[in-house]
């Protein structure tokens, strides 16, 4: 029996109606995203396709792995709008970064040197292995700094999985979360899309996202289109995306 989610296949629909995608690793050379110029223009005319009209980039902040600065992101940022505009494709990209919630980031949360899009909203993402032991209190110091928090893809981290409470606690906090739109193809898995699917009907997403890295996610993301939970979240009230 067909339920009310099951796949369409209207070939039409696309993101415009969110415009802007603001958790990409699009940037050359400084993440595990495009590792240059032109793996960045090639994942630029998949938004395009996509029907996005504007890009915020959030290249990895990691103590241990992608030490970026404002500074090396910045200077990607120019080489990714020089290569857009020399390519006559026209993208509205800004960057911002997502932060991994470790010592280093607390710290630089402190001292205010951390790169956020939007309206002071920050991008942070947690352990794929351990639930971290201070979540509330970085959330906490975020807010106390002037940031307005935003946990990236919630629906991957396993430790959560299983409790839509946990999820509810977050976002009672004041606390955004971001859903990675491809989740909902079972691109990580089937507990990532049950949970995706979860957040959704209970309303709980804020903003979408690609976290595109390279093309098979251009690819899942083309497929996500076709999914009635995908059509259902873009007419939900709440997301934020097109704001930006």
């Amino acid at each position: 029996m067909f339920g009310l989610f099951n796949r369409k296949k209207e070939p039409n629909y696309n993101f415009s109606t969110i415009g802007t995608d603001m958790h990409s690793h699009i940037l050359p050379g400084i993440d595990d995203g495009a590792k240059n110029i032109g793996d960045s223009l090639l994942l630029a005319k998949r938004f395009k396709e996509l029907g996005y009209k504007k890009l915020v980039a959030t290249p990895h902040v990691m103590a241990d792995y992608f030490r970026n600065t404002p500074e090396i992101i910045h200077k990607a940022l120019g080489q990714l709008r020089e290569g857009l505009l020399q390519n006559n494709i026209d993208l509205d990209v800004d960057a911002a970064a997502e932060y991994y919630l470790d010592e280093t980031f607390e710290n630089k949360i402190a001292k205010k040197e951390v790169l956020t899009f939007g309206p002071n909203y920050l991008l942070f993402e947690l352990s794929f292995i351990n639930p971290p032991h201070n979540l509330y209190e970085v959330i906490a110091k975020m807010q106390d700094a002037g940031y307005q928090p935003v946990l990236a893809h919630p629906e991957r981290y396993p430790y959560f999985q299983n409790s839509i409470e946990s999820y509810q606690q977050i976002r009672e906090t004041g606390c955004f979360l971001q859903l990675n739109t491809i989740a909902l193809t079972g691109y990580y898995g089937k507990g990532a899309k049950q949970t995706a699917e979860e957040l959704i009907d209970n309303y709980c997403i804020d903003f979408l996202g690609s976290d595109m890295h390279h093309l098979r996610h251009a690819d899942a993301l083309k497929e996500s289109l076709y999914l009635d939970r995908v059509q259902h979240i873009l007419a939900q009230p709440q997301l934020k995306n097109l704001l930006l």
